[in-house]
């Protein structure tokens, strides 16, 4: 990637690192909320017998939860990067390209770390 700095604001970029700090704490808060919900569960039934149909239901909401917290972690990860490209002054350019991040794009997703071609690629590819 080039070593270049951001096109946006000081003002535009200090209004996102704030909104990215409430986000981060939003995600994890969340965690937090159901990690305490599954503890209180547990302690309440134990290990209760149960009938096939709560064990299957449990495991399918289990999986759910599971696949929450991967996107809340990849999220989270991304925000942590944002911040750090705040920090270093390319908040705004693409990790891949170097290329400026629209502003519209930004807005919608403060955490976007690539361009929205970028990601349809990287989305592509998974």
């Amino acid at each position: 990637m080039p070593d270049q700095q951001s096109p946006l604001s000081r003002d535009f970029i200090e209004q996102q690192r704030k909104r990215l700090e409430a986000l981060r704490a939003q995600v994890l808060g969340g965690e937090e909320t159901a990690t305490a919900s599954r503890r209180a569960f547990q302690e309440v039934h134990g290990d209760e017998a149960g009938e096939f149909e709560d064990v299957a239901q449990d495991l399918a909401q289990e999986e759910v939860r599971q696949a929450q917290h991967d996107v809340d972690d990849r999220r989270v990860s991304d925000i942590e990067r944002a911040l750090q490209k705040i920090a270093d002054g390319t908040y705004g350019l693409s990790d891949i390209s170097g290329k400026p991040i629209p502003k519209a794009r930004l807005e919608a997703t403060p955490e976007a770390l690539l361009t929205i071609e970028e990601e349809r690629g990287r989305e592509g590819n998974r």
